[in-house]
């Protein structure tokens, strides 16, 4: 298989949804042997949850992040089985870091489902439900929803958070004190600003103690090199040796996700495609309005996987 110009990248929390997965499961039975291996570190049935529900329990963190890392392994399974060509590239947003750590072989995928799973347990303890916020900010730039996030801060925390494309901006923090930046931020002239429906303020400094027992978690599994190379949200960078992918991993939980200038890294690399593994198009759609020499496309069902083939032969 020859070296393409294309990048793998992975979605994190927020594209999860009922039945997601299902008609690529139709017709590639990786993707419920993905599942059902996942269900087995678990506990629980995992397809069943992701296929029927019901959504308040696929969207409490501590289920989402397996579901969400079996959907993107899955999507990779049936890639490789179809023989599709080689990323030069891999990276995901927040959770989808640890889908790409999977699929470029530096991560067992039964080690990431029980990590994840405990990522999110840690993250809801940190923070109590109902004490802490996400909003996105829109039509503002980064600098400026900083500065608003000093201004509303009166003793509590909230940042800036997820940089996920030029004039989207995610917030989080303790609720108050992201009630008020999202104020200010309309008075800044924001376009619009979206209160988020999570149940935890993920990348913000409030994560402290949740990175602390992940970093824990994170020494007891083996971590091979990478043998696709995969950018870190923490720093943009590649990774090499075990030590620092889980420095890199820790440090995630409570810093920025720098997602801009990671899709502008994968331009620089030659690439002139970016393809999403998992539900959804998120990533997909930021990708023009970062950079529009690169063609974002998304994998998710029979469908798109077969024109995302032929293209990317």
């Amino acid at each position: 298989m020859s070296d393409s110009s294309f990048s793998m990248v992975f979605p994190g929390q927020g594209s999860q949804a009922i039945g997601m997965s299902s008609a690529l499961g139709e017709a590639y039975p990786v993707v419920a042997q993905t599942y059902a291996e996942a269900t087995d570190v678990l506990g629980y049935d995992l397809w069943e949850l992701v296929q029927n529900g019901p959504l308040e329990a696929l969207n409490q963190t501590a289920r989402t992040q397996p579901a969400m890392l079996a959907a993107g392994v899955s999507v990779w399974r049936v890639w490789l089985e179809q023989e599709g060509a080689m990323p030069k590239l891999m990276a995901g947003h927040s959770l989808g870091e640890y889908s790409a750590l999977v699929c470029a072989g530096s991560i067992e995928f039964s080690d990431a489902v029980r990590l994840v799973s405990e990522r999110g347990r840690f993250m809801q303890e940190a923070v109590p439900e109902g004490t802490g916020g996400m909003a996105a900010i829109l039509g503002l730039d980064d600098e400026r929803v900083r500065e608003v996030c000093v201004s509303a801060e009166s003793g509590e925390v909230v940042e800036a958070v997820n940089l996920n494309a030029p004039g989207q901006v995610v917030i989080a923090g303790a609720k108050g004190a992201v009630d008020r930046a999202c104020d200010l931020a309309k008075a800044a002239g924001a376009k619009r600003v979206l209160s988020l429906p999570v149940s935890v303020p993920s990348h913000c400094s409030l994560m402290e103690p949740a990175a602390e027992r992940l970093r824990e978690q994170l020494s007891a599994i083996p971590i091979a090199s990478p043998s696709i190379p995969v950018l870190h949200n923490v720093n943009v960078e590649l990774a090499g040796d075990a030590d620092s992918i889980r420095d890199l991993l820790a440090a995630q939980l409570h810093h920025p996700v720098r997602w801009v200038e990671t899709v502008r890294r994968i331009a620089a690399s030659g690439c002139s495609d970016l393809l999403e593994a998992g539900p959804g198009k998120v990533l997909a759609g930021l990708t023009k309005r970062i950079d529009r020499g690169l063609t974002g496309s998304a994998v998710f069902d029979p469908i798109s996987l077969h024109q995302a083939l032929e293209r990317l032969k």
